[in-house]
């Protein structure tokens, strides 16, 4: 992620930042320009957008509910933005609590589209793509205690995500009971764009599933028996030397999945590295991101960089007392998928 300054006052801004806390600008975030811009109010009720001054942007509908800082141009009939318009049911808001839980959801979730957006990936929507275009449920808990829970997961281009991984306490208490060393809500939303990806990407292309399945194994292996083979007998012993964590050994496609996940995690955390020009000295080199992750020339660069990022956080993590930062090993196996994933992406471009 990158960092942004408030064109008035040159505040240092980050990107979910709704008011520049030096001068008091409101700032909305421009998907279209990749920047975070402060505002001034015009007397028509609209904005002067200082990052772009001749042209005119409108804020998402959804900022009425304290939720997005995007904007869309206003010349648009559309009322949401790049990200918001993929919403297809968000939380009861009548309902207490909903709103702060749909609010750190949406900050997860405009988070990913801001890597998928620097990738240039297809975003259709359901409006676009009535059967096939991404979208997103966010749903809360039934009332009734009977009634089935929500699980989180992907199904043909819909989201679903549970409310409560919202919560804190709930996601670490899942954390600890699935004995799972890293669960975040972005990371929620970024393995389940994989499962979405795989499909526009992978399945659609038969040389490109060859390809995944000589390197992930065949997907055509029944999901079902696999998920229950896996909660029965756990992953196996040697899974570290293919796999990033143990859920992605039930099956090829949670195997791309998490992959995808961790290729997002490490161009986007290269990129935060990159804008603090943060350097790793070592007694054999330094290391610095001096180039742009997400359009790095291939995986080896990305690795290079990533190695020593990891080791220095997960050392500064221990001098505080704390687990790991970054609780994964990268093996040679896992490797080579991440940069089948690197490979998948930039052949759009």
């Amino acid at each position: 992620m990158k960092l942004f300054a408030c064109q008035a006052c040159g505040q240092l801004l980050y990107f979910e930042n709704v008011r520049c806390e030096h001068c008091g600008r409101t700032l909305g975030y421009l998907p279209d320009l990749g920047t975070l811009s402060s505002l001034d109010p015009k007397p028509d009720g609209g904005w002067s957008v200082l990052a772009t001054p001749q042209r005119a942007y409108k804020f998402c509908d959804n900022a009425r509910y304290g939720v997005c800082n995007w904007m869309l141009p206003a010349n648009q009939s559309e009322i949401y933005c790049t990200a918001c318009r993929h919403n297809h049911l968000i939380p009861d808001l009548s309902v207490p609590g909903n709103d702060i839980l749909w609010s750190r959801m949406e900050d997860a979730k405009h988070r990913l589209f801001y890597s998928l957006i620097l990738l240039h990936l297809p975003l259709a929507n359901r409006i676009d793509d009535p059967e096939h275009g991404l979208a997103f449920d966010f749903l809360a808990e039934p009332p009734t205690p009977h009634a089935a829970h929500v699980m989180t997961g992907h199904n043909n281009g819909l989201i679903t995500l549970a409310l409560k991984e919202a919560d804190d306490v709930v996601r670490e208490q899942a954390r600890e009971a699935l004995g799972e060393p890293y669960r975040t809500l972005l990371g929620h939303f970024r393995h389940e764009s994989g499962h979405y990806f795989w499909d526009r990407l992978v399945a659609s292309d038969p040389e490109t599933l060859k390809s995944f399945r000589a390197l992930f194994g065949d997907e055509r292996a029944d999901y079902a028996a696999a998920l229950k083979a896996y909660y029965a007998q756990g992953a196996p012993p040697d899974w570290r030397k293919n796999f990033l964590s143990v859920y992605a050994t039930t099956h090829p496609w949670e195997d791309f999945a998490e992959s995808w996940a961790h290729y997002l995690h490490i161009v986007d955390t290269l990129e935060t590295a990159r804008a603090f020009d943060l350097s790793v000295v070592t007694r054999r080199k330094t290391t610095r991101i001096d180039f742009d992750p997400y359009n790095a020339a291939d995986m080896q660069q990305l690795i290079e960089a990533w190695l020593p990022i990891t080791f220095t956080v997960n050392s500064l993590n221990w001098s505080m007392g704390q687990s790991d930062l970054y609780p994964f090993i990268l093996a040679p196996g896992s490797i080579a998928k991440l940069g089948f994933i690197h490979a998948l992406v930039h052949r759009r471009h």
